[in-house]
Order: C-alpha cells, then structure tokens, then sequence
C-alpha cells in the first residue's frame, strides 16, 4: 500500500474487468511480464490471438496487451478481454485510427476521448497514451537513421503536421484524467521517440519526451491516476544503466516498462535473445516491467509458439534480475533444483 500510494507501484486493476487477477507492479516486487498480442488485417483471427493468450499465461506472462489493429476492433478485444484473467492493455490510438478510416485528417480528439472512454467501460486495465511527443520535438526525431518507429508515435506526428496543432492526448490530458479516475483506469505513458536502432539510443529527441513524461507522471499522480513510463527500445548494453537511472530520476522512481531493449540491430529473427540481454539488465537497474519481444519482432506478426519463446526467455531475465536484485525468495526455486541435481532427482 506504501509503495503504491507513493507512486512507486501500481495495481492495474478496473473494476469492470470480471475475473481480474491483479498484479503489482514495482520495484519492491517481483519484476513482471508483459505479452503483446493482436490482430492484423492482413493475418490471424480473435480464435488465434485467444490461443496465444492462453500460451503466453501458460508459460508465465503478468499481463497481456491486445495492440489488434484493421476491422471490428471493439468485438476482438471484449473476446480477448473476457478470456484474460491478469492485467489488460490497449493503445487506443490504434482504435481511434481504424474509427478514422486510417486517415490522419478524420481523426479527431472527441473521437480519441470516445475511444478511451470506450475502452475503459469495457473493462481495459492500464492505457498506453503517447502524451508526451509534443509537436516542436518532432523536427528532432526527424534527424534519426530510423525517425520515428512507434506505430502511435508517428501517427501523431502525423496529425500534429496535418493539424499544425499540439499533441491532442496533451491538450486534452485533463480529460483523459476524468476517464482515469472515474474507471481506475492506469496511464502507461508511451515512448512515441523511442529509438528503433542503436544509432538513434539515448538522443536529444528521446530525453526531452523522457522529461514531459516526468511532468506528465506528476500530473497523473495529483489526480490520484495510477502512472507508469514505457521506454526503449533499441539501445546499447552500455546504455541501459544510465537509461534505466535517468527515468527513476526525471519521473520520481515511476514503475519503469521497457521493450527489450534490444542491444544490437542485426538478429532479426533472434531478437528474443537480443531483447532479453538486454531486459536482465534493465530490470536489475530499475525496471519493473518487461514487454516481451518475439523472434519475429521486426519480421511480422508472431506466431503461437514465437508467443511462447518470447514469454519464456523474458520470464527467465525477469527472475535472473530478482536473483541478482536480491528480492526475499528469487533464488528458492535455484536452490530447490541445485539440491535436485545433487542427489541426481
């Protein structure tokens, strides 16, 4: 309760949500896991994406996101959401997208409020909302090799040049608060800049979104909204550290969510193990969530069992960080099979 009420854990947890299993998420707890599931216009079906579901629990996943995209949004996610027992999560710019036809100049921000509205009385646990990436940070994302690579991201930035006006999830972050208070709903503020390859870690543009996301987390905090920050990304190994120790700083020790991060650009194929070099370490030095990335991370859409080789390998650098971060209990279950092993069980 301590630790929550500071802002230093949060509880995703809607009150709509039948059949929630909460977890906290912290760094005085066990480091959690995140899978990323979803439809395609071009692939998959809810039936599929229910099965991946059911994989990435099986093998140990905390929470689960649904970042579905193409036609009959709202009816994928209430079959995945009512099947899914631990924290939900959704990108609602996704949906807003769809709603406008994929056309930047539909959308709208009473149609972005509709959406978050929606999602929340349907039950979705934690929301990520790039309110972040204002629009006089979008000339410096524009000087990376790789720009801008989050899908939300850029469709802001899109909308920001098509409109010339700021952010709308900025602009209208008083009222995505309301939504947030009134359904227990948690913000997870989205990293729009984080770098897609080593050459764009740690950059200008990456740091100033990092600073109004601090800014945003006191915000959040003032209104009694539970908060958490995502981050990178692709980012070398010698980097992390500092990362992972300028979020705790900027955005008073907020629950950290971070993909991967991936630390090198040429596995394709193999960014599970890239990714999760990378997860051991940022959780050992201040994350507490860890989003999963797949062996088909920059190929396509994962499949069943790229859903359960990302699950695995991120659920063994979570524990590999607790072991190390010294939490009460980690290392049972390592001294329950080194004793195993030595009497030949």
């Amino acid at each position: 309760r301590r630790e929550v009420a500071c802002g230093r854990a949060v509880i995703p947890a809607n009150p709509a949500h039948a059949g929630l299993r909460p977890a906290v998420i912290g760094r005085a707890f066990r480091t959690k896991v995140n899978a990323n599931i979803g439809c395609s216009p071009e692939r998959s079906s809810a039936a599929e994406e229910i099965e991946k579901l059911r994989v990435a629990l099986s093998v140990g996943a905390d929470c689960i996101m649904d970042l579905s995209v193409g036609p009959n949004l709202p009816a994928i996610r209430a079959r995945i959401l009512k099947s899914c027992p631990v924290p939900f999560g959704t990108v609602p710019v996704y949906e807003a997208f769809w709603h406008a036809g994929g056309r930047i100049d539909r959308l709208n921000e009473d149609l972005l409020l509709s959406v978050i509205l929606r999602q929340a009385e349907a039950g979705v646990d934690f929301m990520t909302i790039h309110a972040g990436l204002l629009k006089r940070l979008v000339p410096m994302a524009l000087k990376r090799r790789l720009g801008i690579v989050s899908r939300g991201g850029a469709i802001l930035a899109r909308w920001m040049d098509c409109h010339q006006r700021e952010n709308p999830f900025f602009t209208r972050w008083d009222d995505i608060m309301d939504i947030c208070v009134e359904h227990d709903v948690t913000v997870s503020l989205g990293d729009g800049l984080r770098p897609g390859c080593l050459a764009d870690a740690s950059d200008k543009a990456q740091f100033a979104e990092l600073d109004v996301l601090g800014d945003l987390v006191r915000r959040s905090r003032r209104r009694g909204v539970q908060v958490m920050v995502e981050g990178p990304g692709h980012v070398p190994f010698d980097q992390i550290r500092m990362n992972m120790e300028r979020q705790q700083k900027v955005c008073d020790k907020a629950p950290f969510y971070v993909l991967g991060p991936v630390v090198t650009d040429i596995a394709p194929g193999y960014d599970h193990i890239t990714s999760c070099i990378g997860a051991t370490e940022a959780a050992f030095r201040g994350a507490t969530l860890l989003c999963y990335v797949t062996p088909a991370e920059h190929l396509g859409l994962p499949s069943v069992e790229d859903v359960r080789a990302g699950v695995v390998a991120y659920r063994i650098a979570a524990h590999a960080a607790d072991v190390a971060r010294g939490l009460p209990g980690a290392r049972d279950a390592d001294d329950a099979m080194a004793r195993a092993r030595m009497s030949f069980n």
